[in-house]
């Protein structure tokens, strides 16, 4: 699978500095891009935002690996972990604007690559509806961590073609920090983690 060409998509590849701002401002402006990863992909519908200022849901306020990454990688890089020791979560680094954090990508709304997703998840829906479903539809793993992989020949971010209709919310999944409106996802969208 490593020699498979990348798909052109239709919108502007984003580059790292869309992540030089900060981390709510990307979490809400990725949603609607494309995502592709090797031969699959899909549009993003769910992401949400984590700061290293304050946040204490991020992985910086406990976390001394955490704030290395933060230091030592550039904006878009990828911060790949096992959450519960089950699931793998992607997440890009916000670093360099107003504020660095992560944004982890929660949903997509499969688009290429289909059958393989399918594949490997054993089922034929709900494909990625969900951060850790995501991850092993794409095939992404902690291989992939620290990864600056924007632009290069594994994954792309594309803009939409159209200003998508966003909704907010709270972040799920988590235990602290739950009042933060930092959820973001794309309104009507079937694909969701969980509804809004």
């Amino acid at each position: 699978m490593n020699g498979d060409p990348l798909p052109t998509g239709t919108g502007a590849p984003l580059g790292a500095d869309f992540f030089q701002r900060d981390p709510v401002t990307c979490a809400r402006e990725l949603i609607g891009c494309e995502l592709l990863w090797k031969s699959c992909g899909g549009i993003i519908v769910e992401t949400e935002a984590y700061s290293v200022c304050g946040d204490e849901a991020c992985h910086t306020f406990s976390r001394p690996s955490s704030r290395a990454f933060v230091a030592g990688h550039p904006p878009g890089a990828a911060y790949v972990y096992l959450n519960y020791g089950v699931h793998w979560l992607l997440n890009f680094l916000v670093k360099g604007g107003g504020e660095n954090g992560f944004v982890l990508i929660r949903a997509l709304e499969p688009t290429r690559g289909i059958g393989r997703m399918q594949k490997r998840r054993g089922m034929k829906s709900g494909l990625c509806s969900g951060p850790g479903k995501l991850t092993k539809a794409l095939g992404i793993d902690k291989s992939q961590h620290g990864r600056n992989c924007l632009g290069g020949a594994s994954l792309l971010l594309l803009r939409p073609a159209n200003a998508p209709r966003i909704a907010v919310g709270s972040r799920i999944g988590i235990s602290k920090a739950t009042h933060l409106p930092w959820r973001f996802v794309l309104c009507g969208s079937a694909c969701l983690s969980s509804p809004l």
